[in-house]
């Protein structure tokens, strides 16, 4: 690869001066013409990002996607652990990513290192894991799951299997509640959905007395408690769409409000507040590095480029694979 004039920076991404004349969307959409590449984007992502795109969706869906493009190259615009996951099921494809310092606090929160010796520590139980991990996570993992299917993968195994969840103590909490189950929790938790307040949310409410108050299951259960629908981002969008109410306060990533706006223009969405005086909505900074500017360079060059080990990869397929069964036994029901 000539890298004359481009600069690799610490992030991983091209940090080259494009032309002002360039209309980025039309070149984007030229260069997966012709590399035959697929951009994958997720919600949370600016909406520039989305509208760009050929697919946007939750965590399963792209997933799911990623199984079934035949696509030579996929750009996955979102966090790191999503573009593992694209490689993961699709090892023969270049799976490539804007930038990638675009981490996720909930995997951090997890090292494979500790986590694997709690799962030592408890020998004979079922290890499910939310897909916001790292693929050395989910080598160690029997199932994965999203916050759509959760619910019904933990449900698809007996009451008594003793079962660790892990990373999101707030998703695990929830689905301990509704199930009834009481699998052992790993203390992790995404920093964007744990710092939402009650008190603002009610400020909110109260001043919108006729918002539906919507919630992503990794909030603090007493964020959950007001909520009057709790669900993953593509059943929160379905919600707000489909119900008769014309105002939402919307308590996850603020990036959803753009798909949200798209497919309701008619009704208000009002991002809920942080716990925090430093801004109005609640925003994950990993996902918003993911820029315009660095997708064209990131399709120009096919830089940078996800890569996971074989062996790792190798074992993280299984609980991916598992889930993805799992789900389409579900739907087929």
């Amino acid at each position: 690869m000539n890298t004359t004039n481009k600069k690799w920076t610490e992030a991983g991404f091209v940090d080259e001066p494009i032309a002002k004349n360039i209309d980025l969307k039309t070149e984007i959409r030229r260069m997966c013409q012709e590399k035959k590449a697929i951009i994958m984007a997720h919600y949370y992502t600016q909406g520039a990002i989305q509208e760009v795109a050929d697919f946007v969706g939750d965590s399963l869906a792209l997933a799911q996607k990623a199984a079934t493009t035949d696509a030579d190259i996929i750009v996955m615009c979102g966090v790191h652990f999503m573009g593992e996951t694209n490689k993961i099921l699709c090892p023969d494809k270049k799976v490539l990513t804007p930038d990638l310092n675009a981490s996720c606090s909930l995997a951090e929160s997890c090292p494979t290192d500790a986590f694997k010796a709690f799962v030592e520590a408890h020998p004979n139980h079922t290890v499910v894991s939310y897909v916001n991990t790292t693929a050395a996570t989910k080598a160690l993992t029997d199932v994965v799951v999203t916050s759509s299917n959760a619910q019904q993968i933990v449900e698809s195994f007996p009451k008594d299997t003793p079962i660790i969840f892990g990373p999101d103590r707030n998703l695990g909490g929830y689905i301990n509640r509704i199930t009834g189950r009481k699998m052992l929790l790993w203390d992790g938790a995404c920093h964007v959905h744990d710092r939402f307040s009650v008190d603002k949310i009610m400020t909110l409410k109260a001043e919108h007395p006729h918002a539906k108050v919507l919630a992503h299951p990794e909030c603090k259960a007493e964020v959950l408690d007001i909520a009057d629908k709790v669900g993953s981002t593509s059943a929160l969008l379905k919600y707000c769409i489909t119900n008769e109410a014309q105002e939402f306060i919307v308590v996850t990533e603020s990036g959803i409000l753009h798909e949200m706006q798209k497919g309701a223009p008619h009704k208000t969405f009002i991002p809920a507040p942080p716990d925090s005086d430093a801004c109005a909505c609640n925003e994950c900074e990993h996902m918003k590095l993911i820029t315009m500017e660095k997708l064209y360079n990131c399709l120009k060059y096919e830089y940078p480029e996800i890569e996971v080990d074989e062996a790792i990869a190798a074992q993280a397929v299984k609980p991916i694979e598992r889930m993805l069964a799992i789900s389409k036994q579900v739907l087929n029901k």
